[in-house]
């Protein structure tokens, strides 16, 4: 098993730090890699572009049946400002292999292809075909996962993440949208001439710190309660003006069964009370928000669930089902129809760290659980 951590070294030793954050990245680094793994195997492969330069790589393993499985792993990694290791030189120490992207997301995405090449070395053909796909833009905006989904017909997914060699059904939802406040500019000296942005930026910033605490009555019996929290704001010129605008940026994780457009509405109220209570409030909502991805929450009958349990069992590893307050590729498969879970090696805890890790024997024991369920979903 030395070679899967070999190419797992390999692997971080390229910088496929997502474009949108810089640091010369990309995904389309590390697909030449992934290819040759999959060719040198024998082992057919194909592009989908996502973006101009930019391209998920699927490995196809024909099956006995033509039902379908995707294992799915993401390439890209989040940016490198703020490590206090050298990012791209992976590092083994006390049964941890360091670097960027160790544990989020390529450990996985290499438990997952040697997996797959294990049963093309050793001649077997799968109950089911299998999709090895490898994707782009997970870290941003998921648009590797949306183009995977297009037309997409499959039986099961698993989805590669940081879990604590946990199968995972569950996982909150994220919305995230832009708040702008309106005031009217005036001297500081004398300010009643003028209306505060910062200041009414602020009756609504306390009030959506109570939604907060409303959300908590709210739980799910696997991810507990959804949350609100402001994580950006801005406003104001100089510090002798009357701030004419202020914006914050909110953050809002959703439980299943909460929509996207009902928690947007419920921030609508909070707004139009506000603008009865003040006058000069002049608050909207930028559209479209920043970003929409709701909730995972796959069946525990569900097929998929029953054989990870199983396999997990088999390798003497904890079969309870959990849910994480992440999000993750899955729940856009599970919204094109694909039974889907959540599994890999490591802590999402060490994920975006300044020392990243991932724990050497969990990747070899992900690689087994890969092996496993591909060969006993039937």
């Amino acid at each position: 098993m030395s070679s899967v951590i070999d190419t797992l070294a390999s692997f971080v030793r390229i910088n496929s730090v997502n474009p949108a954050y810089g640091d010369g990245g990309s995904e389309a680094n590390l697909v030449p890699l992934v290819r040759d793994f999959f060719v040198q195997r024998g082992i057919e492969t194909f592009t989908q572009e996502v973006f101009p330069g930019r391209h998920n790589i699927v490995a196809r393993l024909p099956g006995r049946t033509s039902r379908r499985i995707i294992l799915e792993a993401h390439m890209d990694t989040v940016s490198i400002k703020g490590m206090s290791i050298p990012p791209f030189e992976p590092t083994i120490k006390d049964g941890r292999l360091h670097g960027r992207g160790s544990v989020d997301d390529k450990a996985g995405l290499v438990a997952m292809m040697h997996a797959v090449a294990s049963l093309k070395e050793e001649n077997i053909t799968p109950p089911c075909e299998v999709w090895m796909a490898a994707v782009v833009d997970e870290e941003f905006t998921y648009r590797g996962v949306v183009k995977l989904c297009e037309g997409l017909q499959a039986d099961a997914a698993v989805v590669a993440e940081p879990t604590e060699m946990r199968a995972v059904i569950a996982s909150k939802g994220v919305l995230r949208w832009r708040i702008q406040v309106r005031g009217k500019a005036a001297h500081s000296s004398k300010p009643h001439l003028g209306v505060n942005a910062i200041t009414h930026m602020s009756r609504l910033v306390l009030a959506l710190e109570e939604e907060n605490h409303r959300l908590a009555g709210r739980t799910h019996p696997l991810l507990g309660s959804g949350t609100v929290n402001v994580g950006v704001i801005s406003g104001g010129v100089q510090v002798n003006f009357v701030p004419d605008q202020c914006a914050i940026e909110i953050d809002r994780r959703l439980l299943p069964g909460e929509r996207a457009s009902d928690a947007l509405a419920e921030c609508q109220h909070l707004i139009d009370t506000l603008k009865a209570r003040h006058p000069g409030f002049d608050a909207f909502m930028e559209d479209p928000p920043l970003l929409v991805d709701e909730a995972l929450d796959t069946p525990p009958e569900a097929q998929t669930v029953r054989v990870a349990q199983g396999v997990l069992r088999g390798l003497g590893l904890n079969d309870e089902v959990c849910g994480v307050p992440f999000g993750s590729d899955a729940s856009k498969l599970s919204r094109a129809g694909v039974p889907t879970i959540v599994f890999g090696p490591g802590s999402i805890d060490q994920a975006h760290g300044a020392d990243e890790f991932v724990p050497v024997d969990e990747v070899i024991a992900a690689t087994e659980f890969y092996r496993r369920f591909l060969l006993s979903f039937e």
